[in-house]
């Protein structure tokens, strides 16, 4: 398939490789663009894989708080040095990301933390629905695939589509991958906190 440049950029931007090497990772991969961060990785040719392999031991807990007093948020955002933790490009990252999981509610911080029995059960779910649907039987599994891969993508953190920049579909992997890269360091979302007043259920964390 064609490889276009917008999909070259997406890539660049998430892994910080060559251009050439983007493009080349996405013709392997026929244009999936986690097939192409995969391939990547196996060459060696990710910058922010490199630098998630090493270890990030510092960091800050960023807290926000709804103006009518109702929903707070706490994050906890790592680092690899104190100094990166201090600066200002790291300190806005962690109130943008307080700011998302107080708007979004995601229950996750990524699809790693999702128990495979809740997946199974979702998938469940969504395939007796689709089936209901009177969806033709041999289009099921597709379906639920696409609606399974979108459901993942709302309740995780890292999957969630930013929510300043809705028009360029930024996720906030994306917004990650870009402080890091403008950092020069390791930085991973460890976990987070949502509390809603009055609501039983309503704190989510990920470890």
């Amino acid at each position: 398939m064609a490889i276009t440049a917008s999909q070259v950029k997406e890539l660049r931007e998430r892994t910080g490789a060559g251009m050439m090497d983007c493009k080349q990772a996405l013709t392997e991969a026929d244009g999936d663009m986690d097939a192409a961060i995969e391939w990547l990785r196996k060459k060696g040719l990710s910058a922010a894989a490199k630098r998630a392999t090493r270890q990030a031991s510092e960091g800050a807990v960023f807290a926000y708080v709804h103006t009518n007093q109702k929903i707070g948020v706490l994050v906890e955002l790592n680092c690899e040095t104190d100094f990166v933790a201090r600066t200002e490009g790291f300190r806005n990252l962690g109130a943008e990301l307080a700011l998302q999981v107080a708007a979004m509610a995601p229950e996750y911080v990524s699809q790693q933390d999702i128990p495979a029995e809740r997946i199974e059960r979702e998938t469940q779910i969504l395939t007796e629905l689709t089936r209901n649907e009177g969806k033709p039987e041999q289009a099921i599994p597709k379906i639920v695939e696409g609606r399974v891969k979108k459901l993942l993508s709302e309740i995780c953190l890292m999957d969630q589509v930013y929510v300043r920049d809705e028009k360029r579909k930024q996720t906030i992997r994306d917004l990650v991958n870009e402080a890091a890269a403008n950092l020069g360091e390791n930085i991973q979302v460890r976990r987070f906190a949502r509390f809603n007043v009055a609501e039983v259920e309503g704190i989510a964390e990920a470890e």
